[in-house]
């Protein structure tokens, strides 16, 4: 690999502090413009997000991923503008916004840190679970903090032998008097250790779906623990580690409806889980397109610029179209589940499958195009590759979404 001309090119391209500054305001190619079919408060909030990212995350976002800061104060900031809480109903801290809002929201945060956009959905989709399926003491218990961000949350499906598939968990909880003791483990859980809120799926019952409960269990719990912090790919500005339960003792008080009605809350959790990790996707693969046009605009090659060879024009037309053919699925899901229809499941698994596929694509075009300096962590775009690639396995694998898809089509 041939590195001549770094210095020089870096100085022109070289991220910097600031380096995504003004992305909502800046003049967008009005083909992949993301306020095309807006309301004009659709665009306020967007733009509000995008100045959020552009100022408080994108500067920090390099230095977050090499150091594995998970970044709280920041996301407090965040939830101040009402992002800790998007979709939760406003009587107890919420937004109170739509799913499509909260896709609108999300893919203009994931253009500043995409890992720690990620994680800000987790806690969204914890938050909103509670508010949805807890009883009202429990709403009012849990959601004001949550929404504040004052505590943070975490979703705990996935154990060491059953990700997939998430009907086995062997987890338990077996009920003494007004407490429940559990006992069993969970991996790969985002801000584990780090967060105050774990929202658990685990077994009271017999075998299969639906012998799952719902607990929501605090840090600080007696026999509560947590594994080593696991050293990833990407996502490196939240933290993921195992959660162990060896004898803790939840209220019963704490659990999420009835016994029984655990897996199909997190069921539901998840459906608007992959909109909004399909919405993290799309603001990765919108700010590579962006980086992209200004490295073909800036690079010379053969004395012109890279902008003028038509087959890397093509690429570009590629990636463009991509990402607004993968929009335009996410917010058509994002509809269907705020509307409840009957297609929604389908639909959003859709969504997942389609946007974090193609936005993983786009990504990882942006960085060939750079060429070798795609492949330094001094610019952006290899960043944006490593942390969305993790969207095709999580909120249920890109394989899952298929047989989802299938099962709809099949009408089984």
């Amino acid at each position: 690999m041939a590195w001549r001309g770094c210095s020089r090119l870096g100085a022109q391209l070289r991220r910097s502090p600031g380096w995504l500054q003004g992305l909502g305001r800046r003049r967008i190619v009005s083909c992949i413009d993301p306020s095309t079919g807006l309301t004009e408060e659709q665009k306020e909030f967007q733009k509000v997000a995008f100045d959020f990212a552009a100022k408080e995350m994108a500067p920090h976002m390099a230095e977050w991923d090499e150091k594995e800061t998970f970044p709280v104060e920041t996301m407090r900031k965040a939830a101040q503008l009402g992002f800790g809480g998007i979709y939760v109903k406003p009587d107890v801290g919420g937004s109170g916004l739509s799913r499509l809002d909260t896709s609108i929201i999300f893919e203009a945060l994931s253009t500043g840190c995409t890992s720690t956009t990620a994680y800000l959905s987790i806690h969204n989709m914890c938050a909103w679970m509670i508010d949805t399926f807890g009883n009202e003491e429990q709403r009012h218990k849990f959601c004001p903090s949550l929404c504040s961000m004052e505590k943070l949350a975490s979703y705990c499906l996935t154990e060491p032998g059953s990700g997939s598939d998430a009907a086995s968990l062997i987890t338990s909880a077996k009920r003494k008097g007004d407490t429940y003791v559990l006992n069993g483990s969970k991996a790969f859980i985002s801000g584990g250790g780090d967060t105050d809120v774990y929202v658990v799926m685990c077994r009271t019952g017999g075998s299969g779906p639906k012998g799952i409960s719902c607990l929501v269990l605090e840090k600080g719990t007696p026999g509560l623990s947590f594994g080593k912090k696991e050293r990833k790919v990407g996502w490196n500005s939240q933290p993921t580690r195992a959660v162990i339960f060896e004898d803790c003792a939840v209220p019963v008080a704490n659990r999420l409806g009835a016994e029984g009605q655990g897996f199909g809350i997190a069921m539901k959790g998840l459906n608007g889980g992959r909109i909004n990790i399909a919405s993290c996707s799309l603001g990765a693969a919108h700010a590579s397109v962006l980086l992209t046009q200004d490295h073909l605009s800036i690079r010379k090659q053969f004395g012109e610029p890279l902008a003028s060879n038509q087959y890397l024009r093509f690429r570009l037309a590629e990636m463009a179209t991509r990402l607004v053919a993968a929009r335009l699925m996410v917010r058509n899901a994002a509809q269907a589940l705020q509307e409840e229809r009957e297609d929604a499941i389908a639909l959003c698994a859709m969504a997942k499958l389609f946007a974090t596929d193609e936005c993983f694509t786009i990504c990882n075009q942006a960085l060939q195009m750079h060429g070798g300096y795609g492949y330094l962590k001094d610019y952006a775009v290899q960043q944006f590759m490593r942390d969305i690639r993790v969207h095709q396995i999580l909120e249920g694998t890109n394989e899952v979404m298929r047989m989802i898809v299938a099962k709809n089509l099949l009408q089984e």
